[in-house]
């Protein structure tokens, strides 16, 4: 039905930058709200950062000020600005998303991409 596709992971030296994207495929989407959840190993998985197709968004104190969501609701897109990285962003990033189908009786759905590994050295 619905995948989300995550790109712009990589290895980034403390200080630099990394832009994520995500953009959902397949049947058609409506998207209530779409973001960033990320994981490091031994660490539950934590919001980063998440945007309404209205507009607002909602970002963890830990990034806040340094990582900027923003979206393109009419194509199912968002993104993760990602500045001033830290070693202990270091992790693995996931898209997210909860929408309807188009043309589907199935409803109300959540959708999570397969990751990207964010990884930032000292």
């Amino acid at each position: 039905q619905v995948r989300l596709v995550e790109s712009g992971g990589g290895l980034v030296q403390a200080g630099g930058s990394l832009r994520l994207s995500c953009a959902a495929s397949g049947s058609i989407f409506s998207s209530n709200a779409m973001g960033w959840y990320r994981q490091a190993p031994g660490k539950q998985r934590e919001l980063v950062a998440r945007i309404t197709s209205g507009g607002r968004t909602n970002v963890a104190d830990s990034v806040k000020g340094r990582f900027t969501i923003s979206g393109d609701s009419a194509k199912n897109t968002v993104y993760l600005q990602m500045a001033s990285l830290k070693p202990e962003d270091t992790a693995v990033y996931y898209c997210y998303a909860d929408g309807r189908v188009v043309g589907s009786t199935i409803g109300y759905i959540e959708v999570w991409g397969q990751g990207t590994l964010v990884t930032v050295s000292s």
